[in-house]
């Protein structure tokens, strides 16, 4: 046994390039495992500075601007969208949240009073004592669901601060990023290994997906939301800003995220509207916008990206987001993608020992 490990050892590890690049994914896991609470605003910035990289990238090579002054223009946007986000969006997100938390119990009751009718059409098949008993665990779910969103909202009152101190710190840390760009890559590279020819090769090869995933991600999070928010304004549905946002954020977990999300907007509809035809126009206007978005938007958005198959990305969104929570699902693929490189790139000396 222990030999067949030496074997495995020296034909895995036996190249230094090797070791560097293990050296090098070690400290970066267990540095985000351990540490991923103190780092959280250092990653926030990442994400938002991959995304600015796209105008100055423009302007500088489009327009011919030089870099200093396409950084000013991108900051000042970014700056405008931040105002924009705060004044005009927040307050209308949390005025729909409200409300929604105050017709929830009415929401309940016509439900009930739906979920009644229904042995009166389909006796052979829904009787009352189900529906009392489906309905008594339902409610007392949502009870118990809606005391524990309480619970947290009044805990997370305390990390008011935490949220403070982050709004101060990312924009600075963004700005920095973007302005000091290279000379942060190249401080960062004075710490590493020297043999890291192959985490080089690994990571020009990740880091062009890893900025088109996390743009792409971004568009299609606006995308699907503005698309789904002109479509609940169409049907007047309650509380469109909320659910469209809802479903906005709900492509960061592919397809689970879509299944969960569906559940409000059908929910809410089948409250408002009842089984009527501009129930089913609009959960069709809204399946169909699914439909375009797994099979048209994603395409064009990631046709740069490794071709994954369904079932690594939806392992690939339980693995790392038990391991690292909002970030791990969100960066799933790339994470994915980054195993498939090292797996694919790692040296192995099966032919040097056949010869």
């Amino acid at each position: 046994m222990w030999e067949m490990f030496q074997k495995w050892y020296r034909r895995r590890f036996s190249d230094p390039q090797a070791l560097g690049l293990f050296a090098i994914l070690l400290f970066i896991f267990v540095a985000i495992y351990f540490f991923s609470d103190i780092i959280a605003p250092l990653l926030i910035a990442l994400v938002l500075a991959y995304l600015l990289e796209a105008p100055i990238r423009l302007l500088s090579n489009k327009l011919k601007l030089p870099r200093p002054v396409s950084v000013s223009i991108s900051l000042l946007l970014f700056a405008a969208s931040i105002i924009f986000i705060l004044v005009v969006l927040l307050p209308r997100l949390w005025t729909q949240t409200i409300s929604l938390a105050q017709d929830l119990p009415t929401m309940i009751n016509q439900l009930h009073h739906w979920l009644l009718t229904l042995p009166e059409h389909y006796p052979g098949l829904i009787d009352y004592p189900m529906l009392d008993s489906l309905f008594s665990n339902l409610r007392t779910k949502l009870l118990a669901f809606g005391e524990s969103a309480l619970r947290y909202s009044l805990s997370s009152l305390l990390s008011l601060v935490t949220i403070g101190i982050y709004a101060f710190l990312v924009p600075l840390m963004v700005f920095f990023l973007v302005k000091d760009k290279q000379v942060l890559i190249e401080g960062v590279l004075r710490f590493m290994p020297r043999n890291r020819t192959l985490a080089s090769q690994v990571w020009r090869e990740m880091q062009t997906q890893i900025s088109n995933y996390i743009r792409g991600k971004f568009l299609e999070i606006i995308v699907v939301g503005a698309i789904t928010y002109v479509l609940l304004l169409f049907f007047d549905l309650r509380y469109p800003l909320l659910l469209a946002f809802g479903v906005g954020l709900s492509v960061l977990v592919p397809y689970v995220g879509a299944v969960l999300i569906t559940i409000p907007i059908m929910l809410v509809a089948l409250v408002q509207f009842g089984i009527t035809p501009t129930f089913w126009y609009l959960m069709l206007g809204y399946i169909i916008i699914q439909i375009l978005d797994g099979n048209l938007l994603v395409p064009i958005l990631f046709s740069e990206a490794v071709n994954l198959h369904p079932l690594i990305i939806i392992l690939a969104v339980l693995i790392f987001g038990g391991l690292w929570g909002f970030w791990g699902v969100f960066f799933a693929i790339p994470l994915a993608t980054l195993v498939k490189a090292v797996v694919n790139a790692w040296p192995s000396n099966d032919d040097a020992e056949s010869a």
